[in-house]
């Protein structure tokens, strides 16, 4: 009994700190402002509306899969003839596992895009943004179940044998600030590339569940790229990279969609897409190609939808019966009066 609690007391310690790591979205494109918070307001049109829902490892864990969503707005202000000013606010949530272990935080943002170069319909734009945030991690460890407990049936409900298994502090808050960087170039409505870095968690917050211990949240490095090119008037490319590097953790995103313009171009704004990408990550023997990424996203007026299934190819799939995270992304953007023409990457 008391070799089963010091093993789980590693696990939890373990498992707290690999949990650790941030969110992330396969498709994250529909996330701007978690990505970096130089893409607040950096739109085409005034305000923007997203939401983002991702399920992962249902076919291990069931009911406990890991459910991770987020909700954002964000606004932008013209300043001057050329320049503008982006605020947003985000809250996200991740839980997962039967110990009901959640990450939350809610943010606020602001960027500046300063024009470089060019003019309206051809320009060259810099942007800085920032991020303040609050952040929760919470474990119910009530919920745990331990060897003893088991009746040798397939069932739990035998004495329990965890009640000197104790946690000091459940929940928590902590402060949370991110800095970002952005480049992009809008040569006309059909042709546009863009390279950006962030750097998150500049202030390490201390995550541990434990008093008198620290266990700093890892700052974030990502770079991510991409950029638009219409080969016909009604079929394009839209290439796309990410990476990011925190702590002993690596994840690049390579891939590409194809874009099809539907209906008459000159009067309606329709459009599809169809992707690929992968997923690499790093362990200890070398590159791990993680999961291919099938991607789909349609574009009507002011919306947008977006669904994208990731397909196992670690070696996790004979646990996972090669069955792999789901995603939806939705995008609602109001442009009102004020729309300066063509000002950057349509995200």
């Amino acid at each position: 009994m008391r070799l089963t609690k010091l093993l789980f007391i590693c696990f939890l310690a373990l498992s707290t700190s690999l949990t650790a790591q941030d969110i992330h979205f396969s498709q994250f494109y529909m996330a701007p402002m978690n990505l970096n918070p130089a893409m607040t307001g950096v739109m085409n049109c005034n305000i923007r509306i997203s939401a983002n829902y991702r399920n992962q490892w249902a076919s291990v864990l069931r009911s406990k899969a890991y459910n991770t969503y987020d909700i954002a707005y964000d606004q932008r202000i013209p300043v001057g003839r050329y320049d503008y000013v982006g605020v947003g606010a985000t809250f996200w949530g991740d839980q997962a596992g039967s110990l009901n272990f959640g990450q939350y935080q809610g943010k606020l943002s602001a960027s500046f895009s300063k024009r470089m170069a060019g003019y309206r319909d051809r320009a060259h734009y810099m942007v800085f943004g920032m991020e303040a945030a609050f952040g929760q991690r919470r474990l119910d460890i009530t919920r745990a179940q331990w060897g003893e407990e088991h009746d040798g049936e397939g069932g739990w409900g035998g004495p329990t044998g965890g009640g000197e298994v104790g946690l000091d502090r459940n929940s928590f808050l902590y402060p949370d600030i991110s800095a970002g960087i952005l480049w992009f170039s809008v040569f006309n409505e059909d042709a546009n590339i863009f390279l950006g870095g962030a750097y998150h968690h500049l202030n390490k917050a201390n995550i541990t569940f434990y008093d008198g211990t620290t266990e700093n949240l890892y700052s974030k490095f990502t770079i991510h790229a991409g950029g638009e090119f219409m080969l016909t008037s009604r079929l394009g490319l839209v290439p796309g990279f990410l990476l990011r590097l925190q702590g002993p953790s690596m994840e690049i995103i390579p891939g590409t969609t194809v874009k099809f313009i539907l209906g008459n171009a000159r009067y309606t704004d329709q459009s599809f897409q169809i992707g690929l990408w992968t997923r690499l990550s790093n362990k200890e023997s070398g590159i791990l190609n993680d999961a291919l990424i099938l991607s789909t996203r349609f574009d009507y007026e002011n919306f947008t939808f977006g669904f994208s299934y990731d397909l196992n190819t670690s070696s996790l799939r004979p646990a996972s019966n090669s069955n792999g995270a789901f995603e939806f992304a939705v995008q609602y953007k109001i442009c009102g009066p004020e729309r300066r023409n063509v000002y950057c990457p349509n995200f």
